[in-house]
């Protein structure tokens, strides 16, 4: 049986500042060029990541696959990470205000059956992705304390700050988010794989009604109060690069 990694929903605030249809749309359109390029890497290392340590685990169905690759179009879901997000970013342009867009990526197929230890390497396949965006988000605030001084003007420095700020920002959201104990999140297979065999058999018959349950937090905003401990510590490690 193949057990398959559903991909968490990716959640990002874009601020859409009210005014004219015009003025909106301009912000919005350079508000989504300013991010694009580090979501864009932060969904598929994640993904990528889960595969590769899939791969040294034992279980080579991702890279059999095609999956443990660089390529974003690989990761992409037509639904989840186009029309989902493209229907709320529609409603938001109508609405004015800020926008919460969420989304997914096509799921890695796992299957832990193949895994040398599949309860202990269930746990370090479902780290990875959230480990790889820690990555990411603290080379992201090295680059920005690299390269901010080097830049030929105030106007250049505050874009690099801008494109940094956004590298680190999606992935630590990312990772925090990923981070919930929900099913089918990667913290939840965490838990999972460190509760006893019989509680863990009782907890994993609580997917089915994962996603109901984070888009019920998201909805009523509760999801803050649960993410905030993963970027207070992500937060911590990014300051200490400073």
């Amino acid at each position: 049986m193949t057990i398959v990694h559903r991909r968490p929903p990716l959640v990002i605030v874009f601020p859409i500042s009210r005014g004219s249809i015009k003025t909106i749309m301009l912000d919005t359109v350079s508000t989504i060029a300013l991010w694009a390029i580090p979501a864009i890497l932060a969904i598929t290392l994640h993904e990528a990541a889960h595969g590769y340590v899939a791969k040294l685990c034992g279980d080579r169905t991702a890279w059999v696959l095609g999956r443990v690759t660089m390529n974003p179009i690989r990761h992409i879901d037509p639904v989840g990470t186009l029309l989902v997000p493209g229907v709320l970013l529609l409603g938001s342009l109508i609405s004015g205000g800020s926008s919460l867009l969420f989304g997914w990526a096509k799921p890695v197929p796992v299957n832990f059956r193949l895994l040398r230890n599949p309860k202990t390497d269930m746990i370090w396949v479902a780290l990875a992705g959230p480990g790889c965006n820690l990555v990411q988000a603290l080379l992201w605030a090295l680059a920005l304390k690299l390269f901010i001084g080097m830049m030929p003007s105030q106007a250049a420095a505050q874009l690099l700050f801008d494109f940094c700020y956004a590298g680190i920002s999606v992935n630590l959201m990312l990772m925090a988010f990923n981070l919930l104990p929900i099913l089918p999140l990667d913290g939840g297979r965490i838990v999972s794989g460190l509760l006893p065999f019989k509680t863990a058999v009782a907890y994993q018959r609580t997917e089915p009604w994962g996603m109901g349950i984070l888009l019920i937090l998201i909805v009523t905003g509760l999801v803050s109060y649960f993410v905030r401990p993963f970027l207070m510590f992500g937060s911590w490690l990014v300051n200490a690069i400073f």
